[in-house]
């Protein structure tokens, strides 16, 4: 069973910029040999080292997790997969390219079910290129505030439930 969807198309879910330099790179063309769930999250275990959606450095081409993420996208995940995501217990960054694709791709209405068994999370990671640690919940918390810098998200829905804000402040 597919995750319940805002409705967007994919082109649509981020910044058209970030979009177009995705779709344009080669990294992301190479992904098309990865045809499977677990051959991505075997990229992304091996490949990603931050969540922010463009390279650091000279290079700003996008980053490796926000390729992977399209490829998600393209992807449309389960139920099921999400959950195997989520709950991954080898790289901190399968769980957070998770918790983007939920950011940008799920129903509003059902984005706290899924956030909120996790905004205590403990796991410590480093979300960013400067190598500053946070925890998946603190990540978390901030994905659903809109406030996860620097990917700053079009807030193109409204959360479902607004004690939600009470209750994770």
């Amino acid at each position: 069973m597919e995750i319940q969807t805002c409705g967007k198309p994919i082109d649509s879910l981020l910044e058209k910029v970030l979009c177009m330099n995705i779709l344009s790179s080669d990294y992301f063309k190479e992904l098309y040999r990865l045809k499977t769930y677990h051959e991505v999250i075997d990229e992304i275990y091996n490949q990603v080292d931050h969540v922010e959606p463009w390279m650091t450095g000279n290079c700003r081409g996008p980053s490796t997790a926000f390729c992977l993420l399209y490829k998600f996208f393209t992807m449309k995940l389960t139920v099921k997969q999400m959950h195997g995501l989520l709950k991954h217990p080898d790289s901190p960054y399968i769980r957070a390219i998770g918790f983007l694709y939920l950011r940008y791709v799920a129903d509003p209405k059902i984005l706290w079910s899924w956030y909120e068994p996790y905004v205590k999370d403990d796991e410590e990671f480093s979300p960013g290129s400067n190598g500053r640690m946070t925890t998946m919940g603190v990540y978390v918390r901030d994905l659903l505030l809109g406030q996860s810098s620097p990917t700053r998200f079009k807030m193109h829905h409204e959360i479902a439930n607004p004690d939600v804000f009470h209750i994770i402040s």
